[in-house]
């Protein structure tokens, strides 16, 4: 297809994204169980495994640091007692080019965290393992739904913040 000039429609410039570093900037793996000489006796885990994400820009041109942030914690079902808590803080160095900059944000929270998610999966395992428990393979995170849950959460929030009334 051409444009009325005879020239050809000019194409999105392709998206460039290369990962420069990735590194755990926090870590930390409670076992409970040897803590406070807990029973293993009756234990039926309940994982429960939380997320958030943060993105910033970085000084150099195209460059984005993206920290993903996961705490996995294990109760009992019985006793309800806290068998591990494990928080671990995982982040990548990312070089961005070409995305238009009003879709940066949703690229930045949604894209990068799925290329770092198969180590973040890696290190929980291995942590658990290592930490005396049988390794813990979490479920794959839809970043794309996490995103679209905190753009509603912060709706909500400003929403709510817009009815209060101004104090005198």
């Amino acid at each position: 297809m051409t444009e009325a000039n005879g020239a050809a429609p000019e194409a999105a410039p392709q998206i460039k994204m290369q990962v420069l570093a990735q590194f755990v900037r926090d870590m930390s793996f409670e076992n409970m169980v040897a803590q406070k000489g807990l029973q293993s006796g009756d234990v039926q885990p309940d994982i429960q495994v939380q997320v958030s994400l943060d993105a910033r820009k970085r000084p150099a041109d195209h460059q984005y640091e993206v920290i993903t942030k996961f705490k996995v914690t294990s109760k009992n079902k019985v006793g309800t007692e806290t068998l591990f808590l494990l928080e671990l803080d995982y982040g990548g160095i990312f070089h961005v080019e070409n995305v238009p900059e009003d879709q940066m944000h949703p690229f930045l929270l949604i894209e990068c965290p799925r290329l770092l998610f198969p180590f973040v999966r890696r290190i929980i395992s291995d942590v658990t393992r290592d930490g005396g428990f049988p390794p813990l393979n979490i479920d794959t995170v839809d970043f794309l739904a996490l995103y679209r849950q905190e753009l509603a959460r912060r709706a909500e929030a400003q929403k709510a913040a817009a009815q209060q009334p101004l104090a005198n």
